[in-house]
């Protein structure tokens, strides 16, 4: 009777925690800041380190130009299978960005993603966190990354700031 007892409660506690996981609702990124912020609602649920793209100043304008792309997008897919431990596509380009870069004569690029570190070089977090080092994209620790992968769902809004 006793194990029987033990194990409902083992299964009740894993069923409350299971449903009790607070998901973000909306991502905001400050590159000033170097910080990405996960909301639930206006509950704060975390912040965490993130570097961008070598040439972090500016909205992103073309391919190549190594900027991560600023105002909202929504985070529309996840990609588990990526060439970095893990990554969340954020839908730029959008309409906007794409009549832009069609003025200037330009593609406006694509396949920008939070994500963690290249496969295989985890370990170096501890000093690829100091440099902007993406083409464009959002980057963080892998052990960050599994937090914001757990947290965040497709569909969830991003708002990347200055």
């Amino acid at each position: 009777m006793c194990q029987f007892i033990a194990a409902f409660i083992l299964i009740l506690i894993a069923v409350c925690n299971a449903s009790g996981i607070e998901k973000a609702d909306r991502v905001v990124v400050i590159k000033s800041e170097k910080s990405v912020r996960l909301y639930n609602g206006e509950h704060l649920l975390g912040t965490y380190p993130v570097v961008f793209g070598g040439n972090r100043v500016g909205h992103k304008q073309q391919e190549g130009d190594k900027r991560t792309p600023e105002g909202k997008y929504i985070l529309d897919f996840k990609k588990a299978d990526s060439a970095f431990y893990k990554a969340i596509h954020i839908s730029y380009p959008n309409e906007h960005d794409i009549e832009n870069a069609k003025k200037r004569g330009v593609s406006p690029g694509s396949s920008i993603m939070i994500h963690g570190q290249k496969n295989g070089f985890g370990w170096a977090s501890f000093l690829s966190q100091y440099f902007n080092w993406t083409n464009g994209c959002i980057a963080l620790s892998n052990k960050n990354m599994e937090i914001v992968w757990q947290l965040v769902d497709a569909g969830t809004p991003i708002e990347i700031r200055p």
